[in-house]
């Protein structure tokens, strides 16, 4: 191979009349808007597929004379007005944002996560995580939030996927080509590329920035290959998830440290940092580095404002799926610059460990996520659950149910996932207003003026689409394969566009539990093969590349759908992205989801079909426990958890071929004299009316920002006034309390009768020793509720003890109550912890007292029974 001397770029050459198609092309506000999409299709039909959905790189493409006659066409050139206007109004005016909070000068949160899937032509996102963040980006552009991207761009990105003659997963990597891609690199003035310099052990690690513009969020996107970098760092950014745990390790580093110093270097000086999953933690030494260089916090001072602005969602709910890395390789990248920036490597190891003590135990990105945030939340109401009792062990002492890891569901960008035929419907019948406010539930109200006729029209050429499409993507694939004639011919005919169609598309991670609908392959073949009613399945979705099990899985579902007898009803489409998703989640009438619960922490792709109409049939896991309800689709199971992962497949398998044959199958070939399946109409419009305002990134994004983001900006505001303060004085009481809080101990508590009745009250007095804290630094509090067959409180609830005298010896008495809300025997304990009006949680310090067993109630003669309602 020869290297180039000199590289060249060439842009393409647009008429005058038509320049506007280049704005429209880098800004990805045309991922989400149909007629944007229309237009580019409109240029050249053939070419837009041909591409990829590519703008940017269709522009570079189309024939010169194809350009002018469409400078010529009038129809074009309205077209074209109306796109680029309905993008000046995006980007101009006014959104919910500046309405509540003011107009920001510049951005000041930052939203880091390792993947971001915006478009299919944009290959750096793998699955659910990146749809997430992408939609998450798009939502904040609509809603106007002061917010800006931070991620990496990989040359390869994630895997492009084959089967091979068995149906086990092949893996290739094409090269992204960045400048035919709707991405623009960041230069200084003479044109030159902005570079950032990330620090390694006896190198340093330079990146390229380029930006994504999304709306009006900007993306920015860091990349290694470059040629000031030794060949093994510009493989860095080559492939997402690819290399070893080293190689996770400089990606890590190179998005937390490399993305907060190129933010710096756009002139942005955000206050609120969030992380999408843990993979950034290590932006947290990029921000204290700045606070202490800048203004001269010590280490300690400049965590407690770098806490104060951050926030961290996890989604993983098992402890195998979070980065852990070996002690040593962590201290290799990361010690040369702890000592640069004074923070000691110990100190800082301790930060990623369960046991802080434990110098062998790997080091956690989630743990030092968790501390060196303010504010931590699951994404949905059962994650959040599942991760408190996960971290539980960080915060001895603390009631599971007070764990400070909240829970924000997760949604979907609505507009991005609905068709254009059903968009057309629901602006017809819903107004404007369904775009501009997709989490207003009285919009979504009128879906029942849509005539259920027009609805079930609209959904039945979605289907029409879906299996087309199959078609032609299934003899591609075996074309590809060298299939011969015959077999690519069958091909073309697979799939009843008027049939029941169920879709599952989904990493095929073993927990997903993919083929647990071949448990009973004769079963299955009944559905399949009811000529009168007939049942067919869309499969798509890859395995990890290292993932044999899951490999295994697909290999599975393509030997059953090979079968001459199925072949027809059943097919896995190869190569599962963002263009095969959308084609899925517009056009199954249900989508099917099977994961072992509790693994699922929200799923995102059942909310895909929700403003398409489609329905879900799915455990009880992640959103679908808040979204379940029996007229807005199927649950399998009731939530049980099971200790014998075989029986609980055994179970929930034919919980799910009951629900197909008893309840799904019969309700949607139960048509009336015109046509259309009533019943199964109703149940559509029901998912759409109570699902669609909830289960999307609009309504997820206000409450990241009501919840989370601005707290966290007030917490910077406050901690960071005159020259940080605030912050020193906590830095400072936090040191003081730490000195002292083995000397504070509850040496009594007791209160004065045993029974009451409903509506009474327990008055409780305790008595503290504090030693040299005031009682202005502590809260002391009863912490009460129903006692199960153990004796432990249960449901616990807490009230606030109110100082009532002090001595001279630091013994300090609290007096409080206990309401009698419900009969039965119940408990309580009461406890003392740190209390500072600054601190980013009641818990910041894991310091916590109960009150000593001796001096505890013993016995269940001792607790306090409260008796039934006196109108008993």
């Amino acid at each position: 191979m020869i290297k180039t001397h000199e590289t060249l770029r060439i842009r393409p050459k647009l008429p005058e009349e038509l320049s506007a198609l280049e704005e429209l092309a880098f800004n990805l506000h045309w991922t989400w808007h149909h007629e944007t999409i229309e237009l580019f299709r409109r240029l050249d039909r053939d070419l837009w597929d041909a591409t990829g959905h590519n703008p940017v790189r269709m522009l570079g493409s189309i024939p010169q004379d194809r350009l002018h006659l469409a400078a010529r066409d009038h129809g074009f050139m309205d077209h074209l007005r109306r796109a680029y206007d309905h993008l000046q109004d995006h980007l101009h005016g006014p959104k919910w944002f500046e309405g509540k909070y003011g107009t920001w000068d510049s951005p000041k949160i930052a939203y880091f996560s390792m993947e971001f899937g915006l478009t299919e032509c944009l290959r750096i996102y793998s699955g659910g995580l990146g749809i997430l963040a992408g939609d998450h980006l798009k939502s904040a552009s609509e809603l106007g939030l002061p917010l800006a991207g931070v991620g990496l761009l990989y040359q390869e990105g994630y895997f492009q996927q084959y089967l091979n003659a068995d149906g086990w997963q092949q893996e290739t990597y094409p090269s992204n080509d960045f400048y035919n891609l709707p991405l623009r690199l960041e230069t200084d003035a003479t044109g030159a590329a902005i570079m950032v310099d990330v620090p390694f052990p006896g190198r340093t690690v330079r990146c390229r920035i380029w930006r994504a513009q999304v709306g009006r969020v900007p993306l920015y996107l860091l990349d290694t290959n470059t040629p000031e970098n030794q060949e093994r760092d510009r493989r860095i950014t080559c492939q997402l998830y690819g290399g070893d745990e080293e190689m996770r390790v400089q990606q890590e580093l190179v998005l937390g440290v490399g993305g907060m110093l190129a933010l710096r270097k756009m002139d942005i000086h955000v206050h609120v940092c969030h992380m999408n999953e843990g993979h950034a933690a290590f932006m947290a030494l990029e921000r204290m580095n700045r606070r202490k260089q800048k203004d001269g916090l010590t280490t300690a001072e400049s965590l407690e404002i770098v806490k104060a602005g951050t926030v961290f969602t996890t989604h993983t709910p098992v402890p195998a799926g979070i980065d852990e890395f070996h002690p040593g390789l962590v201290q290799k990248y990361l010690t040369p610059y702890l000592d640069r920036i004074g923070f000691p490597t110990q100190d800082f190891m301790a930060l990623g460990r369960r046991n802080p003590d434990d110098q062998t135990e790997p080091f956690n990105m989630a743990l030092l996520a968790l501390r060196t945030t303010a504010s931590a939340n699951g994404v949905s109401e059962l994650h959040g659950k599942v991760s408190r009792a996960m971290w539980h062990s960080i915060w001895q002492g603390v009631p599971l149910n007070e764990v400070p890891i909240g829970h924000i569901t997760n949604g979907i960008h609505t507009r991005s996932w609905t068709s254009k035929e059903m968009a057309d419907l629901l602006l017809r019948y819903l107004g404007h207003d369904w775009e501009n406010k997709p989490a207003d539930q009285s919009i979504w109200e009128r879906v029942d003026t849509i005539p259920s006729v027009e609805l079930w029209r609209v959904h039945e050429r979605r289907r029409d689409r879906l299996v087309a499409f199959a078609r032609r993507r299934l003899a591609k694939q075996l074309a590809q394969h060298g299939a011969n004639a015959t077999e690519i011919e069958k091909a073309r005919e697979v799939l009843n566009p008027d049939a029941l169609t169920i879709g599952f598309a989904r990493r095929f991670a073993s927990y997903k539990r993919a083929t647990l609908l071949l448990k009973d392959p004769d079963r299955l073949k009944r559905l399949l093969l009811d000529s009168d009613r007939p049942v067919q399945f869309l499969f798509a979705g890859k395995a990890h590349p290292r993932d044999g099990e899951g490999k295994d899985l697909i290999r599975q579902l393509v030997h059953f759908a090979r079968q001459q007898d199925v072949c027809r009803s059943i097919v896995f489409l190869e190569n599962y992205d963002m263009n095969v998703a959308r084609y899925l989640v517009q056009g199954v009438d249900v989508w099917m989801n099977t994961p072992r619960r509790p693994m699922e922490a929200s799923g995102t792709s059942g909310m895909k079909t929700i403003s398409n109409g489609g329905l879900n049939l799915s455990i009880l896991d992640g959103w679908w426990c808040e979204g379940y309800d029996a007229d807005t689709g199927w649950a399998i199971g009731a939530g049980e958890d099971y200790d014998d992962a075989a029986y609980q497949d055994d179970v929930e398998s034919k919980a799910l071929y009951d629900i197909l044959e008893n309840e799904i199958v019969p309700l949607f070939y139960e048509r009336s004299a015109d046509g259309p399946p009533h019943g199964w109409i109703a149940k559509m419009k029901a998912s759409m009316k109570k699902l669609g305002a909830v289960f999307n990134t609009n309504r997820m994004v206000r409450e990241y920002t009501d919840s989370f983001y601005m707290k966290a900006q007030e917490n910077w505001e406050r901690l960071s006034a005159d020259a940080f303060a605030k912050t020193k004085a906590l830095h400072e009481w936090k040191q003081f309390i730490t000195g002292r809080w083995d000397s504070v101990r509850i040496l009594e508590a007791g209160v004065k009768q045993r029974t009451a009745q409903v509506g009474d009250t327990f008055t409780l007095t305790a008595r503290v020793h504090l030693g040299e804290i005031v009682p202005d630094d502590v809260i002391v509090q009863i912490y009460s509720g129903p006692l199960d067959a153990d004796r432990n409180i249960t449901q616990g609830q807490t009230a606030l003890m109110r100082c009532a005298t002090t001595s001279a010896d630091g013994i300090a008495t609290y007096t409080g109550s206990i309401a009698c809300d419900d009969s039965g025997l119940h408990g309580y304990s009461v406890r003392v912890a740190p209390n500072h009006p600054d601190m980013a949680d009641r818990f910041d310090l894991e310091k916590l007292h109960w009150i000593e067993e001796a001096a505890r109630m013993s016995d269940g003669g001792d607790l306090p029974e409260i008796g039934k309602a006196r109108a008993a």
